[in-house]
């Protein structure tokens, strides 16, 4: 008596899981829509697991990857696949008629599939206390989100009145998590005691680091957005405690630091470079700005290879930034070096990795490699 291979089955009720099932009764041929974010607005982040796939070929077809938030991120993209959790590979993606389909014959009874490979909550938490275990650094909270979860900050160095005052945010997009990944490696690096680098830095500077700024979007499994709905990376000009409470406790505790430089990270869905956008558009963006700018960039390109200067974001023209945005009002705000940090989603194209594409690991390396560029401007900053 021969018997039917048991059905596949495919969940999301996990921690950044997101994924409907429309029909998975064809395990060659499953049919699956991403969830809105809250608001209705946004959607592109995909996270769930897949069960009873061994050995057999399987196709899955997200249908509405068309009416996404950037379209054009699908364009010559990897979906990332795990069966670990820790080790994530890209695979066999297509896009065509407004359908992302991901193609994979597994070696194990589960898999899980993101769009970029997660970071999790609990992972946050371990980063926070590997954090306060170095003699460097002590994390505060600086309030709650809406959902009741805890924006933490970690604080490296102690104020002094020569010290210059650095911030440096993460996540504001939540499933930009890429972000939180080279927040690994710049922590790691920062908090080295053997490192001569990261020794003179705490020397020079007290650092602000808010690893994750949308903890809600990202348990959630939202692209962009908080519980409300809010983008988090525009409401930096009028920030409340109802819509945006992670900007608003942030941009209050800049104003009782001040800000000398502020790197605020994310991810790129269609651009495959690592590059950085500054706050050129903003009213008093001077030639002090640019120098620094330009100067950072120099460094960070000179520090890492996966960084480049070619690629990037127009340049807004005098006095049309979005003032809304993180870059734009703290470096207004401050009169400082103010900087949006992008990597991508896809692979980088300029170094590519067929089997691992932008990865984790890179991420990290990209993180620790920025001491090199805030060492090289720190002695101008005011």
């Amino acid at each position: 008596m021969t018997t039917s291979p048991p059905s596949i089955h495919i969940s999301a009720a996990f921690d950044s899981g997101n994924i409907r099932v429309v029909d998975a009764s064809d395990p060659a041929n499953v049919r699956l829509e991403i969830v809105h974010d809250a608001g209705g607005e946004h959607l592109q982040w995909f996270h769930f697991r897949v069960a009873g796939v061994r050995g057999r070929a399987i196709a899955l077809h997200i249908d509405n990857a068309g009416a996404c938030s950037y379209p054009k991120g699908w364009e010559n993209y990897k979906a990332r696949v795990s069966t670990d959790r820790t080790t994530w590979r890209q695979v066999e993606t297509d896009y065509a008629d407004g359908v992302l389909t991901i193609r994979h014959t597994p070696d194990a009874d589960v898999i899980w599939v993101a769009y970029f490979a997660p970071y999790s909550h609990e992972r946050h938490q371990d980063l926070l206390a590997r954090c306060q275990a170095s003699p460097f650094a002590r994390v505060d909270r600086l309030g709650a989100t809406l959902d009741g979860r805890d924006l933490d900050r970690v604080v490296v160095g102690s104020p002094a009145d020569d010290k210059r005052t650095v911030w440096v945010v993460a996540r504001q997009h939540p499933g930009e998590s890429m972000a939180e990944w080279w927040m690994e490696g710049f922590l790691s690096r920062l908090l080295d005691p053997h490192d001569a680098l990261a020794r003179r830095l705490r020397n020079a500077a007290v650092f602000h680091i808010v690893p994750n700024m949308n903890p809600d979007g990202s348990f959630r499994g939202h692209l962009r957005c908080n519980a409300v709905g809010a983008n988090l990376n525009r409401e930096w000009e009028t920030p409340t405690a109802e819509r945006s409470p992670e900007v608003l406790w942030v941009r209050n505790k800049m104003d009782e630091t001040g800000v000398d430089l502020c790197l605020d990270v994310h991810g790129d869905e269609a651009l495959p470079y690592n590059f950085i956008a500054g706050s050129d558009g903003i009213p008093s963006f001077s030639p002090r700005l640019k120098g620094l700018l330009d100067g950072f960039k120099a460094a960070y390109m000179l520090a890492c290879p996966d960084f480049q200067t070619r690629y990037g974001y127009p340049v807004s023209a005098p006095g049309t930034a979005n003032m809304t945005m993180c870059t734009s009002q703290v470096a207004e705000r401050f009169d400082c070096l103010a900087m949006t940090l992008e990597m991508p989603f896809k692979d980088n194209a300029d170094l590519p990795d067929g089997e691992f594409g932008w990865s984790p690991e890179r991420c990290a390396r990209l993180g620790a490699a920025v001491l090199h560029p805030i060492d090289s401007v720190m002695g101008q900053l005011r």
